[in-house]
């Protein structure tokens, strides 16, 4: 399929419908490698005319159901560096606890998650801007998680972005009216856009993608936004080294956005408390791990239960609690126990 193929089947589609965790180290002397891939970039722009995404994403963009078929594009950049590690960041020991909102001071804006249970986890609420992945196996809830947290924030009247990698926009719509969400009059109203990206292609793009999108998200007035899932843009990479790096500018480039953003990523297979390349979760902000807990009875009901694992600039409980994916979203049981 043609680039030009390839992008009017996108527009079609919007409109009808192990890696080496010591990321910290030494990304900086692997820059070289990225520097390739964009050259590779640019040599497939040269062989086959302009980039997929050069003038076309933008396009896509700005005629994804919500965006009100303008024109987007520049901005400021709000952007910070990837910084510390997968330790850094809030929390108070052991204990889980509850917090008196009303005593609590920052100087720093803060929202909630949107998630009954869970916001009360984290004292005055997360701080604006902050780059978070929710990281969990097949059926803990991640894309609801990410539509939950979106409502959160389009019940109040804000506007938003959802780009998923693996779902249909009609898909993604049904999903959330199906919870009471009204997603298709947020996309009537031009509050929410849903873009549906082929991975394949975004990868190939990614250096196109980076620099428009910050501009893009800014100028449709978004406050949050949410990539479903990066697992799969990490899949298309298959050196690690240039995976490390593609998603580390990646990452970057949703910062210098200066909205709140959810990812959501598959666990490792060796352990739920890890992405599966074990990446993200060093360059974000904060870490969300869904998983299945099963008791010491094989005959007692399996269960679901959620942890934080970080918060940068916040403090939050680190219990180990509950929670049930029901018709109306996810409920996290803050005062209950597992088993």
């Amino acid at each position: 399929m043609s680039d030009d193929d390839w992008f009017e089947s996108a527009l079609d589609e919007t409109d009808g419908e192990d890696a080496d965790r010591s990321v910290e180290g030494d990304d900086r002397e692997e820059r070289e490698v990225d520097d390739g891939a964009d050259a590779n970039d640019e040599e497939r722009a040269d062989e086959g005319g302009d980039s997929l995404f050069d003038d076309d994403f933008g396009t896509a963009f700005s005629n994804a159901p919500g965006t009100g078929g303008e024109n987007f594009g520049g901005g400021e950049d709000f952007g910070g560096e990837f910084e510390g590690g997968f330790g850094a960041g809030g929390g108070f020991g052991e204990s889980g606890g509850e917090f008196d909102d009303e005593e609590f001071e920052s100087s720093i804006p803060r929202v909630d998650v949107g998630i009954e249970g869970l916001d009360g986890m984290i004292q005055g609420g997360i701080p604006e801007r902050t780059l978070m992945v929710a990281i969990g196996d097949a059926g803990t809830g991640k894309t609801t998680f990410g539509l939950q947290f979106l409502e959160e924030a389009l019940s109040r009247g804000e506007k938003a972005v959802y780009i998923t990698l693996e779902e249909s926009h009609e898909r993604i719509v049904n999903s959330a009216t199906e919870k009471g969400w009204p997603f298709d009059e947020y996309v009537a109203e031009d509050r929410l856009a849903v873009l549906d990206l082929d991975p394949i292609d975004m990868a190939n793009s990614l250096t196109s993608i980076r620099s428009e999108l910050p501009g893009l998200v800014r100028e449709f007035g978004a406050t949050r936004l949410v990539l479903d899932s990066v697992s799969l843009l990490e899949m298309m990479y298959e050196d690690r080294a240039t995976r490390r790096n593609e998603i580390y500018d990646f990452t970057k480039s949703l910062k210098q956005a200066g909205v709140t953003t959810m990812l959501t990523s598959e666990a490792s297979e060796d352990s739920a408390y890890a992405s599966r390349h074990g990446i993200i979760e060093y360059l974000t902000d904060a870490v969300f791990v869904l998983r299945y807990v099963r008791g010491s009875d094989d005959f007692r009901e399996t269960r679901l239960a959620i942890e934080i694992q970080k918060i940068r600039d916040a403090n939050h409980s680190r219990e180990i609690k509950p929670y049930d994916i029901t018709n109306e979203g996810i409920s996290v049981y803050q005062q209950a126990n597992l088993f």
